[in-house]
């Protein structure tokens, strides 16, 4: 067994066989639910991004068939696409949770399993492996949303 010298344990500090399995249990619901969350946020940007594509095709379009009229502003239709551009900006929430929720799903694994094989190991599984957790403590810095250059996929 490896010890981890970033977190050393008190002699007598096992945690008893059945509190870890429930601990153990607890958190990989959780690393569960992170891998639910993470689909359901995949496919909301999915889903979005199409929309967005699809409104700015059709504003385009308009743009380019209303310009030969008399009388047209398009000033609307770029205030629309400047607006469409800037939803499409708050996207970026995606990815930002995305990297955040993997990160987390990867610590959570790693201490399931940990705990797994240090206070369960009369199963057998003393010598199993477990994945190291994150060395950072934090995949992305940013904490909100700024308008800024982006490029759609």
């Amino acid at each position: 067994m490896v010890e981890n010298p970033a977190s050393p344990e008190p002699p007598g500090s096992a945690v008893p066989p059945l509190m870890a399995a429930d601990l153990q249990d607890h958190l990989m619901m959780a690393s569960n639910d992170l891998d639910r969350l993470q689909r359901l946020l995949s496919d909301a940007a999915q889903t979005l991004m199409t929309h967005f594509h699809d409104a700015s095709h059709h504003i385009h379009d308009v743009t380019r068939r209303a310009g030969t009229a008399p009388q047209f502003d398009p000033a609307p239709l770029r205030k629309a696409l400047f607006d469409l551009g800037g939803a499409v900006t708050a996207l970026q929430f995606q990815d930002m949770a995305s990297q955040l929720i993997a990160h987390t799903d990867k610590r959570l694994r790693s201490c399931a399993d940990r705990l797994a094989r240090d206070a369960l190991a009369d199963d057998g599984d003393e010598g199993a492996a477990v994945e190291p957790p994150p060395l950072r403590p934090n995949p992305v810095t940013q904490d909100e949303v700024d308008a800024g250059s982006i490029t759609l996929f």
